[in-house]
């Protein structure tokens, strides 16, 4: 019955017309609104264009030059007998169309295989960022309704110990309890209402977070179910989620990438020892209404094919240090890359651990809240018959409160867990957040 006046006691609290947002819909509207999703929308649409352009390096070349000009020529001699003096404007239009087509180029086409794990990369860094968005954006969620938990159990327990000083006065006006039992309620219900205000404080900080987030300030959130249940994790297997973690987490993926990058650039740096043989052509075209010798115009068109070999002697050591370079770069990468191995799995070790023991800690405050609210029942008995004092009745209404608290601390801390332990295994899906939106109230 208590829960049930609570509850009308929060809705009528509620804005007439308020409708109360669920996790996916809060979700929906981050996607079109976080800036570091976007970002990463944009990068992943500039990494695709690393294969356009590692393919043009394949095909093709084709370049049309020309040029117009206008030469004015006086010409005054010393010896007109000889050699007479003269004036002449000479225009000259020029064109020229040239054709290139690598045939043997080993760099370009080890460029073309780099710009693959280009785009795999991107890729790859674009589903990392659409996972951490998830998490972000349950994480902010789960936040607010655990700020509005702790105040609304704040604001329950400082009417609790309200009444429980308003008790004590009249048991001490009736000379059934000392001043003491009154000073001991007075200091909690001050306490209390500092909480209060702390709590509320929070309250509006994790509400700024999840507006950062999504772009929204939301009257109402939908809360988690009351007779939610929690299971283990499936697979029930650390060693399962850690072998998925080292084969198909998002930064695992986007090492391995920039590890193969980096080894074809080892070997893009050592082709620069090879030759070059590219098909060339071109085709020209001269008109001018004369030279300065001579005021007969011409017509001369130009046409040639042929085949163009580029053999590198030397280059004063240039191309060996690069090699050498690019060598060290990859093992660097392969470094880097047993690195990211090792911290996803730690990751998929850490959230398995968090989950498994969020399901037992959940478990055990549900007991445990139980117990506090029979302990509740039996020292406000113990007190009405005097065999318990007041601040027995305080201590077991802040056991209970706190016991209730945490509990859905622990709930919505599970929950995250949960989604964390599937991103480190590069599994966590937006169908994974519609179970979650699921076991939210309606």
């Amino acid at each position: 019955m208590r829960h049930m006046l609570i509850a009308v006691a929060l809705a009528a609290a509620l804005p007439l017309g308020a409708h109360a947002e669920d996790l996916l819909q809060v979700y929906r509207d981050a996607r079109g609104y976080d800036a570091q999703y976007g970002a990463a929308r944009y990068a992943l649409e500039a990494g695709r264009e690393k294969l356009p352009q590692g393919k043009a390096l394949l095909l093709p070349t084709l370049n049309l030059t020309g040029s117009a000009t206008d030469t004015n020529t006086d010409f005054e001699s010393d010896n007109p007998a000889a050699n007479p003096s003269f004036n002449r404007d000479v225009r000259a239009y020029n064109g020229t169309l040239n054709f290139s087509q690598p045939i043997y180029r080993k760099q370009n086409f080890i460029q073309y295989d780099q710009a693959g794990y280009q785009v795999q990369q991107a890729e790859s860094a674009f589903s990392q960022a659409s996972q951490d968005l998830i998490v972000r954006v349950a994480q902010a969620y789960f936040d607010v309704l655990a700020a509005q938990d702790t105040l609304e159990l704040v604001g329950a327990q400082k009417a609790a110990i309200s009444e429980q000083l308003a008790q004590a006065k009249r048991n001490f006006e009736v000379g059934t309890a000392t001043i003491t039992d009154t000073h001991e309620a007075q200091a909690r219900y001050d306490l209390s209402v500092a909480q209060e205000i702390l709590a509320q404080n929070d309250l509006d900080v994790k509400k700024r977070t999840l507006q950062q987030i999504a772009g929204k300030e939301y009257a109402a959130l939908r809360p988690l179910r009351h007779d939610v249940k929690l299971t283990m994790p499936t697979p029930n297997n650390m060693q399962a989620w850690v072998d998925m973690a080292e084969k198909q987490s998002y930064t695992v993926l986007v090492q391995d990438s920039i590890t193969e990058i980096a080894r074809l650039e080892a070997d893009r740096n050592q082709a620069g020892h090879y030759p070059t043989l590219d098909l060339v052509a071109s085709y020209g075209y001269l008109d001018q209404s004369g030279t300065l010798f001579t005021p007969i115009g011409s017509k001369v068109t130009n046409g040639q094919v042929g085949l163009q070999l580029a053999v590198p002697i030397y280059q004063g050591g240039a191309i060996s240090s690069r090699a050498r370079e690019a060598a060290f770069n990859y093992d660097k990468a392969k470094q880097d890359l047993e690195n990211a191995r090792r911290s996803a799995a730690l990751a998929a070790r850490q959230a398995f651990l968090a989950s498994v023991n969020g399901v037992a800690q959940v478990n055990a405050l549900e007991q445990a809240l139980v117990s506090s609210q029979s302990a509740l029942d039996s020292n406000k008995l113990g007190y009405e018959v005097g065999v318990r004092i007041n601040i027995d009745v305080l201590n077991a209404q802040q056991q209970l409160f706190q016991t209730r608290r945490d509990l859905a601390l622990a709930r919505y801390t599970l929950i995250t867990s949960r989604l964390k332990l599937q991103a480190a295994a590069g599994a966590l899906t937006e169908q994974d957040l519609e179970k979650v939106n699921a076991v939210l109230a309606p």
